[in-house]
């Protein structure tokens, strides 16, 4: 589908807006504040770089940022991290390269992704730490919060997901996600638009089998009714306790 330059124009504003919807409602970023912003190297990270550096361009308030990407060694994964580099001069914004090992060999019972992804968290939060800043930004978007939902109440017998802001370690880090609002949909739009090169190679560890049975309920649910998914992700916020068991 062809689209005109005012179009692209228009779908950019709308999708940076809606991420300063959350930003706002959430009270996520103040002035002054020093924001590590984990980079998978996949769409929604590099857009949520991308976002967040362009926003702080058109506010009365200053604020700072640092990308930071792990790097693990014993997983045979990788990205352009050439590409990635010259990315954050553009943005000027410091990137953090963080080389680790998921030591596979002694994750027992646990699945090899479920390990790496623990330890790529682990290493994201000694960063944090280490750097003396207190808010870490994710890129998971309103499908990532559907699916978990999903995932977490035919898996694990509760309705929970994954908050737009959480904070963590008695408060020394808070967890802000300021693409919660937008659909993955939108963020392959947004992705295309800005001419975002795949950085991220799939992993062969990698087991997304639980998550895509979870996104295909939701798509069977969004046949049925079309609103589905956004009636999904607004009930984590209406939950009537009195007609529950």
């Amino acid at each position: 589908m062809f689209e005109s330059k005012k179009q692209k124009q228009y779908t950019v504003q709308k999708i940076r807006q809606t991420v300063g919807k959350a930003i706002n409602q959430y009270n996520m970023i103040e002035a002054d504040d020093h924001i590590l912003v984990a980079v998978s190297g996949g769409k929604d990270s590099l857009a949520l770089l991308e976002i967040l550096s362009c926003r702080r361009k058109a506010l009365p308030i200053h604020y700072h940022i640092h990308a930071a990407h792990v790097i693990t060694e014993d997983v045979p994964y990788q990205i352009d991290v050439d590409w990635l580099s010259d990315f954050c001069n553009k943005l000027d914004v410091k990137l953090h390269l963080i080389h680790t090992k998921a030591n596979l060999e002694t994750a027992g019972n646990k699945k090899p992704c479920f390990a790496c992804s623990r330890n790529r968290r682990k290493e994201l939060f000694k960063l944090t730490n280490e750097l003396g800043i207190k808010k870490l930004a994710f890129g998971h978007h309103l499908d990532d919060a559907v699916e978990t939902l999903v995932m977490n109440m035919a898996q694990h017998a509760n309705i929970s997901s994954i908050p737009a802001q959480l904070e963590m370690f008695d408060g020394k880090i808070q967890v802000i996600r300021p693409l919660i609002f937008l659909t993955n949909s939108e963020m392959k739009h947004y992705a295309l638009i800005m001419g975002f090169p795949s950085l991220k190679r799939e992993c062969p560890y990698e087991d997304h089998t639980i998550r895509y049975k979870a996104r295909e309920i939701v798509e069977q649910m969004t046949e049925l009714n079309p609103k589905a998914r956004i009636n999904l992700f607004n009930s984590m916020n209406k939950i009537d306790f009195e007609y529950l068991p």
